[in-house]
């Protein structure tokens, strides 16, 4: 195979992160409140918002089906308008998992909606029929025509108990957002509990629905004819803080946190804790600072939907795993097919026991430069975590990943002190 140019990090490792940084806005909040900007005629306004290419995306889908969309200074306005309503093209929708998350407002708003199979990162299977299952529940007809999504509700949506099947995040927040318009009382049960359904709640709520229960295992919604704009803040990004805070222990480092939410992250501050990272906390505030002497210890963890271990987090916490001392085992619960940063952790020298879905973690070991291939956004992660604490220059590519989750996470990682650039550079791995 002939060698292709494509961007990837050089990163030197051993240097100790220092400093302080202000956290974004979370990126699984930005999407979800995008799309209910949907439901109303009026602009709204959507304040702390990533720079990040699953915005940009969500952008250009808003604009496929008639609405106004900017994006700017850290700020996304959307104007629907009167006439929103169509589909997106295909291979917008096959971008992005999130682009399934129009069909619920453009149902409720216009009584049909269509999507093509929604895309996002290989990490296994997330099945739409927890949406499908929910939308029939309240009255529309569904069915799938070549491989789109064909939703409709002509006389409109009636509420309904809907009873989830496992606690899907997209899936709340669809038919949250279908069920804010139809008539009567709506009841999700087994709903997800993230805080990022809270943020889309709360956006909701400044639009005029009726909603308790966001952030609860059953939501319940009155439904109203109509919404009005709003002007809504983001909650910052639960796992940009939790990566941070966990390459700040990988480097025995001094970092301090701004503009977070240690509330969020509750499960992640137990799991340093037992590892023995100390953590200050503060309101909207986190602090972190670890003796390069200090002798951390194996911990044993599994990804759980919230309020558990975000999965999100396991593939960078396995990195950090590998400098502890002792035997420490991973269980990924959400997602069959999110190991794949394992082998390449390998490649830096760590030493890492297959075991399907629950690695064993033996630790500490020194880590050596690699050049290693990120294969999602929260691998990649894991990736430069690993580079940070190995000795000599890395090179991480697939960074295109990165860019999809993350505003800058380089930026940030460099004004804390570590070495890390940006390259266009031959691609060496798949040459």
């Amino acid at each position: 195979m002939s060698a292709a140019v494509e961007p990837c990090l050089r990163l030197s490792g051993l240097r100790r992160l220092s400093g302080e940084v202000t956290v974004n806005g979370a990126k699984n909040a930005a999407l979800p409140c995008m799309a209910a900007a949907l439901l109303s005629d009026e602009p709204s306004r959507i304040r702390r918002v990533p720079e990040i290419e699953d915005v940009q995306r969500l952008i250009d889908i808003l604009r496929a089906v008639g609405a106004r969309a900017e994006f700017a200074d850290g700020e996304v306005v959307v104007t629907p308008g009167g006439e929103c309503g169509g589909t997106p093209p295909d291979e917008l929708a096959a971008a992005l998992r999130a682009s399934f998350l129009v069909m619920g407002p453009l149902l409720a708003r216009s009584g049909r909606a269509s999507c093509g199979a929604p895309g996002g990162d290989v990490i296994g299977a997330r099945p739409i029929d927890v949406h499908i299952a929910g939308f029939r529940a309240l009255g529309a007809t569904v069915e799938t025509v070549g491989g789109r999504t064909i939703a409709e509700a002509p006389r409109g949506l009636s509420g309904a108990t809907i009873v989830l099947d496992y606690p899907s995040v997209l899936g709340t927040e669809n038919l949250l957002l279908a069920a804010v318009l139809a008539e009567g009382r709506t009841r999700i049960v087994n709903a997800a509990m993230e805080p990022e359904i809270t943020c889309l709640a709360e956006m909701l709520v400044r639009m005029g629905a009726k909603i308790t229960g966001a952030g609860q295992h059953t939501i319940t919604i009155d439904g109203v004819s109509r919404l009005s704009g709003a002007d809504h803040e983001l909650i910052p990004d639960r796992i940009e803080t939790g990566t941070l805070l966990i390459a700040a222990a990988a480097t025995r480092g001094d970092v301090c946190l701004r503009g977070v939410r240690p509330d969020h992250n509750e499960a992640l501050l137990a799991k340093l804790a037992e590892i023995g990272v100390e953590i200050r906390r503060e309101q909207d505030q986190l602090d972190v600072c670890v003796d390069h002497m200090a002798e951390l210890q194996a911990t044993n963890l599994q990804a759980l939907p919230y309020p558990g271990f975000a999965t999100d987090l396991q593939a960078p916490i396995t990195a950090l795993l590998t400098q502890v001392e002792g035997t420490s085992i991973v269980h990924e619960r959400v997602f069959e097919n999110r190991m794949q940063h394992l082998d390449e952790l390998r490649k830096f020298g760590a030493n890492i026991i297959a075991g399907g879905a629950a690695p064993v973690i033996i630790g500490p070991t020194p880590l050596s430069a690699a050049l290693v291939r990120g294969t999602d956004i929260r691998a990649t992660a894991a990736l430069i975590v690993a580079a940070l604490a190995a000795e000599g220059e890395s090179r991480v590519y697939g960074i295109n990943h990165l860019a999809r989750g993350y505003a800058d996470l380089p930026g940030q990682l460099r004004a804390l002190g570590a070495d890390i650039e940006q390259l266009p550079t031959v691609d060496t791995l798949n040459s």
